[in-house]
């Protein structure tokens, strides 16, 4: 799938470790999620997940079917076995994760994005060629991820894109409550969790997310 800086307007993320283990209730938010509108989606088995990997192909087959149907990129994050097993549109990683020129060497066709969290990392992203997209954050402060950085804040955000040559989408901590803040600044998306998981309204939060409420 061709990558466009537009399908990072809304990009959700997320995995059975974010539905308390309930894979049929990660399935159903997807599919909503993809029905009201948003523009990428990223499958992360990480933290408390509890799925062997041939659980974790039988739930991306079914993610990417979703998505495919309403032609959201599916990403696989930080599992170039996993996104070969299934044909995953792209692959993000963080800076602890897989190395980040061996995506490139084996994923050259693929989306590819890269977590950064301050200027020198930024800065490193901006020399890797084959690289679509970075990510800046956290934001705010976060609890649905393990092992979260310090929260960087507005300004870091807003200084951090000024230095990137990528693409970029903020994540960390961005909810209905905060989200003006974010979509006050030039970055290109917005990427959250529970701010989708945890929603009564899909249609609600996905257009406050996107700035169309």
């Amino acid at each position: 799938m061709h990558f466009s800086p537009a399908q990072l307007k809304v990009y959700f993320i997320a995995g059975s470790q974010n539905t308390n283990h309930d894979v049929d209730e990660l399935i159903s938010i997807v599919e909503q999620a993809c029905q009201n509108g948003i523009t990428m989606f990223q499958y992360r088995e990480k933290d408390s997940s509890t799925l062997s990997f041939e659980d974790k192909v039988s739930v991306a087959q079914k993610l990417k079917a979703i998505t495919s149907q309403y032609n959201v990129p599916f990403i696989i994050d930080d599992d170039i076995e996993l996104m070969s097993a299934v044909d995953a549109d792209g692959i993000h990683v963080g800076q602890d994760d897989t190395k980040i020129e061996q995506v490139i060497s084996t994923c050259s066709d693929k989306i590819i994005g890269l977590s950064t969290h301050d200027p020198n990392e930024v800065l490193a992203a901006n020399k890797i060629d084959g690289l679509d997209y970075i990510g800046i954050g956290p934001i705010f402060a976060t609890n649905s991820k393990a092992h979260v950085k310090e929260a960087i804040g507005i300004d870091s955000l807003v200084n951090l894109y000024g230095l990137a040559n990528h693409p970029a989408v903020a994540i960390g901590g961005i909810n209905l409550n905060n989200v003006k803040e974010v979509l006050a600044t030039d970055v290109d998306g917005i990427s959250v969790i529970s701010a989708i998981t945890k929603t009564n309204d899909f249609a609600k939060t996905i257009s406050t997310l996107k700035g169309e409420l």
